[in-house]
């Protein structure tokens, strides 16, 4: 895990699954998801499922932000169809929000977008939390190409979610793709192939959308697990993270993730998927914590360095 020096600023992005609840109403899985929190000590937290989290005046949302010392959230709306919300908790003592954005058109989980400065940067930082469509792949490639606008020329951003798709550079991954000849669950394979050159693969596009470098074109963001893995020589940062619970759709998969736009990943020092008993036992994803360097974070974010990136 990382070591909590002066000089990081440490964003995770977590699916806590069904935001804890768990049978009969019980919420320790959420007390013991709030613990490993706590522990992390985000200044950003990115976070999936919040579900009915806008529920008696956002209560449990407030709730995990005291568990994490106060930060301010931020929670986008529910979809029509879905009560797991999306939201972004932030360190008030480090990021002043100066924008709110949420972006519901054609989102089957509608993104939570707050625009932060952080004190010492001159520029705006876009931070976004995701959750993409889990049955149908083509929704997916649609929302993922929603979310390039979150990272267009002079923006700054850091978006993580999960993608409930695999990395589109599978030869560099410690989970391969999967066998879909050795899956029974024939619904998870329609949700997670679409049809390629006439024959069903799995589903890469939105990390190709997103991260994919084309007609030797800069990607619109790094992917910080491939970014970190071959630019930092972190090979752990491919570590899978869900699913922790389920045997029957395969091995797990590395579907959550965290992307910066390319001058922003040039802060990273170090990223890492979380996993620990406490962990498993809270969520069937992991946690995945992305660590840059404030002072560098800081430097790119000048105006002119974002321009020249």
């Amino acid at each position: 895990m990382s070591n909590f020096d002066g000089d990081a600023f440490r964003v995770v992005s977590w699916n806590v699954e069904r935001n804890g609840a768990g049978c009969g109403g019980s919420d320790e899985r959420w007390h013991l998801a709030m613990d490993v929190l706590a522990a992390l000590r985000p200044h950003v937290l990115l976070r999936q499922e919040l579900k009915r989290a806008d529920m008696h005046g956002g209560r449990a949302l407030w709730a995990e932000a005291a568990r994490l010392g106060g930060h301010t959230p931020f929670l986008a709306e529910a979809g029509r169809e879905s009560a797991n919300q999306t939201g972004v908790y932030i360190d008030r003592d480090l990021c002043q929000p100066v924008e709110f954005h949420q972006y519901t058109a054609g989102m089957w989980h509608p993104v939570c977008n707050p625009v932060v400065r952080i004190k010492g940067a001159p520029g705006k930082l876009s931070l976004a939390s995701f959750h993409l469509s889990f049955f149908c792949p083509d929704q997916r490639a649609s929302e993922a190409r929603r979310l390039t606008t979150l990272g267009g020329p002079g923006k700054a951003a850091i978006i993580g979610g999960d993608c409930n798709s695999n990395p589109h550079r599978s030869d560099d991954e410690k989970a391969p793709l999967p066998v879909w000849s050795k899956i029974d669950d024939r619904a998870h394979f329609e949700h997670r192939t679409f049809e390629r050159n006439g024959e069903r693969v799995s589903d890469t596009r939105p990390d190709e959308i997103l991260a994919g470098e084309r007609d030797r074109r800069p990607p619109v963001f790094k992917e910080l697990g491939h970014y970190a893995a071959t630019v930092l020589d972190q090979p752990e940062a491919l570590a899978p993270t869900s699913s922790l619970w389920r045997e029957d759709q395969g091995p797990m998969r590395r579907i959550d993730r965290i992307y910066a736009t390319p001058q922003v990943a040039q802060a990273l020092t170090r990223l890492e998927a979380i996993v620990n008993d406490d962990v498993r036992e809270a969520s069937d994803h992991c946690p995945v914590m992305a660590t840059f360097s404030l002072s560098r974070l800081r430097r790119v974010l000048a105006p002119d360095a974002r321009t020249a990136a």
